[in-house]
């Protein structure tokens, strides 16, 4: 785990897991410019003008560690495996209905796997570093076992694979920290749903391996699922924490809110050594929570969790949500957690 001076927080600091919902006019332009109707210059100047706006959303609920919204990349990964060579895509067996991870794009190797140009994030952080140059700043950046889920071996080498993927994962996070960003932040709902096989103990290793060497503040996402809303894992805790324990970062991300802040007791042990970033605002729930009751469910933390251990976020990313929904879920987190501050 690093020793590196991070920027003055205030107790209880808030942020984001990642993504941010998009303004709808920039959904709308996105669709355009995928079809060919947009130039390089237009769509640059589309994610630029968007990503000014959820920063500002940030600002105005008086987040204290801010992201980029992460507007490049469609559920917070998919866009990422264009930038990968050496597979190729198979379509899905499932067009119509419902949105659902059967819908999502999964792949099979056709050769080494790399990422010649990286994974992009970097090149998302030199954009946010100018928009918000005063901010503690944070990027968090898919982990192997979630590009893992998304290919089909079919019998190949499933540890080939993964090295491949654990090299060009952390060589994005060994750049992140180089650029500068305060928080590396490893996102991996296939933790708690360990592709191919895999065990929690082994998933946690791979994911240690990817942290070896990045010379920042490091975070892990231990995510159940958020596309449209949904999970897509067992929801508990309890059996990973063997795994979670043995995590080389310096704070761990949880999601309570929509698990009716469960399993909060297991945090004491972990908050000897990590720092707990805990989800105190459901993101897969179109009710709206006030300040109270993000500061209910910031007190339960503090029964189980010190003061100087616990920076509060939501459960998971916003993009599953209008953003009219989520500028308000954002403002109780933060509102919330100014009301638990006093006397801390």
């Amino acid at each position: 785990m690093a020793d590196i001076p991070f920027p003055a927080l205030p107790p209880l600091p808030t942020m984001g897991v990642g993504s941010m919902a998009a303004p709808g006019w920039f959904i709308a332009s996105w669709r355009a410019a995928r079809k060919g109707e947009w130039g390089a210059h237009d769509v640059e100047e589309l994610f630029e003008d968007a990503t000014r706006i959820v920063v500002a959303d940030q600002r105005d609920a008086g987040v204290d560690i801010i992201g980029d919204g992460e507007l490049r990349r469609q559920r917070f990964v998919y866009e990422m495996f264009d930038r990968l060579s050496g597979l190729d895509r198979v379509a899905p067996r499932r067009r119509l209905g419902i949105a659902g991870y059967d819908m999502a794009p999964h792949f099979t190797p056709a050769g080494g796997i790399d990422a010649p140009e990286g994974l992009g994030a970097v090149e998302e952080f030199a954009l946010l570093k100018t928009l918000a140059p005063d901010t503690p700043l944070k990027v968090a950046v898919p982990g192997p076992l979630t590009f893992l889920q998304a290919i089909e071996l079919n019998g190949g080498d499933r540890d080939g694979v993964l090295d491949r993927l654990v090299a060009i994962v952390r060589t994005e996070l060994v750049a992140l920290a180089h650029a500068g960003v305060d928080l590396v932040q490893v996102d991996e709902p296939g933790l708690p749903r360990a592709p191919h096989g895999l065990s929690f103990t082994e998933g946690a290793e791979v994911i240690g391996r990817c942290l070896e060497g990045v010379a920042a503040r490091t975070a892990v996402h231990v995510c159940f699922g958020n596309n449209a809303g949904r999970p897509f894992a067992d929801r508990r805790i309890g059996p990973m924490m063997d795994a979670i324990r043995a995590l080389p970062c310096d704070i761990l991300m949880f999601e309570f809110a929509n698990r009716e802040m469960a399993e909060l007791e297991l945090m004491a042990d972990l908050a000897a050594r990590f720092t707990i970033a805990a989800g105190v605002v459901d993101v897969k729930n179109f009710l709206v929570e006030d300040a109270d009751t993000v500061a209910r469910r910031i007190e339960l933390c503090l029964e189980h969790i010190p003061a100087g251990a616990l920076w509060i976020t939501a459960d998971c990313g916003f993009s599953a949500l209008p953003r009219y929904i989520a500028k308000r879920k954002l403002a109780a987190m933060t509102a919330g957690a100014a009301r638990a501050r006093p006397g801390l």
